[in-house]
């Protein structure tokens, strides 16, 4: 069964397909290393773990990549404050960020690249962005101004920023002038901040040439499933896809998802802004398959609210459906309720899964046939059915990675 998404890009909803490599590549955003990882971020990569799933569950190939950016400025600020160097400060949260993934559950990406480890990929692509003849210095700074795109090429700037743009505080974006559209490749830094070579003068190259040098190399251009938060749209998708378009001629990737924000007091959940709920603190108090379950209980498209009074609710009710499960899954007299029940169950949930990731669905269905299971004279599965139907439950945990078992 195919996976059908909608391109956040074109708004078109279309099939999942493996590209020329025989596998899908998925291309998913990664963390710029310099605090905790928050619920914000578990939400994203939830949904991306889902989507991983269920492809290789349906017998697909990936080729999972999540970037890692250990060369920003806010690594070398707070490194600073903190008296570390910008590397150990990186490698340190970059573990951190990891493990707290692996305790959600969350399969590990068969590829990492760090930034550090691309500097050359994406100084030559600096470069060849400079041959097209559309860079300019600007004091210590040399940017791409891409050329006019025919609607619907590249995601929109101008007067439609407010569309997908995410302004933050001391992050604002650019709303006329031009300004918005433009990339950068270069920019001039010297130590102790990291600083490498090239022809214009020590420096760092621009943050969007990092995914597209380890795309590039790792799964080739255009991937076949690009995404992240709905804040990455603009300016790291709009500025991937431009860099694609001026030197492949093509998107960056044939389709982008983006999720929707947890919401704190009404605020974007942010490490910039300190607005955040870290995850290995949540998951003092509830377990990963509690968390799991209320994170990807909206759609993935939606914003989700933060509440400490929800995530209790959503704990009692997950912890109750698996325990609905586990007694009418344990040995005992059986009932009524047959392995053909739990059977048109995964086929809902495999069904929910593949006509657009509706999580939404899942969790309210598997809820419900808990509910039903409640109500069941003896609770325990048909005489001599019990192991074909842990199997079908089973197949429910592998596409949503939720515990129910």
């Amino acid at each position: 069964m195919h996976l059908t998404l909608e391109d956040s890009l074109s708004g078109e909803r279309r099939p999942v397909r493996s590209g020329t490599r025989g596998a899908v590549g998925l291309y998913v955003c990664g963390p710029t290393v310099y605090d905790l990882a928050h619920v914000g971020h578990a939400r994203t990569y939830l949904y991306f773990d889902v989507v991983r799933r269920f492809l290789e569950s349906e017998g697909f190939r990936v080729r999972h990549v999540m970037n890692v950016t250990d060369v920003e400025d806010k690594i070398d600020q707070r490194a600073a404050a903190l008296g570390m160097t910008s590397r150990a400060l990186a490698r340190r949260e970059e573990k951190g960020f990891f493990r707290d993934l692996a305790a959600l559950g969350i399969l590990n990406p068969q590829y990492r690249p760090r930034a550090s480890e691309y500097i050359p990929e994406m100084t030559r692509i600096a470069r060849s962005l400079e041959r097209t003849g559309r860079v300019r210095r600007t004091g210590d700074e040399w940017v791409y101004e891409p050329p006019e795109r025919a609607e619907g090429e590249n995601f929109p700037t101008g007067r439609e920023l407010a569309r997908h743009a995410v302004p933050e505080r001391g992050h604002p974006f650019p709303t006329r002038g031009g300004g918005e559209r433009s990339i950068l490749v270069w920019k001039l830094q010297n130590g102790p901040r990291p600083s490498w070579t090239s022809s214009w003068g020590r420096g760092v190259p621009g943050w969007h040439l990092e995914c597209f040098a380890m795309a590039t190399r790792l799964l080739g251009i255009p991937v076949d499933l690009h995404g992240g938060g709905r804040d990455l749209i603009y300016p790291h998708h709009y500025a991937e896809n431009e860099i694609a378009m001026a030197l492949d001629r093509t998107r960056f990737s044939r389709m982008f998802l983006h999720t929707g924000f947890v919401l704190r007091d009404g605020s974007k959940m942010s490490k910039s802004t300190g607005n955040l709920v870290p995850i290995r603190t949540v998951l003092t108090d509830v377990s990963a398959g509690a968390l799991r379950w209320y994170l990807i209980r909206p759609l993935y498209s939606d914003r989700l609210g933060w509440s400490a009074r929800d995530l209790a609710r959503a704990r009692d009710e997950y912890e109750g459906v698996r325990r609905s499960f586990g007694e009418w899954l344990a040995p005992g007299a059986g009932g009524r309720w047959g392995a053909s029940r739990v059977r048109s169950l995964a086929e809902g949930v495999r069904r929910d899964l593949a006509e657009g990731l509706r999580t939404d669905r899942v969790v309210p269905r598997l809820a419900l046939f808990a509910e039903g299971l409640g109500r069941e004279d003896s609770g325990r599965v048909s005489r001599g059915e019990r192991r074909e139907a842990r199997e079908a439950v089973r197949s429910i945990e592998r596409r949503t990675g939720i515990p129910l078992l």
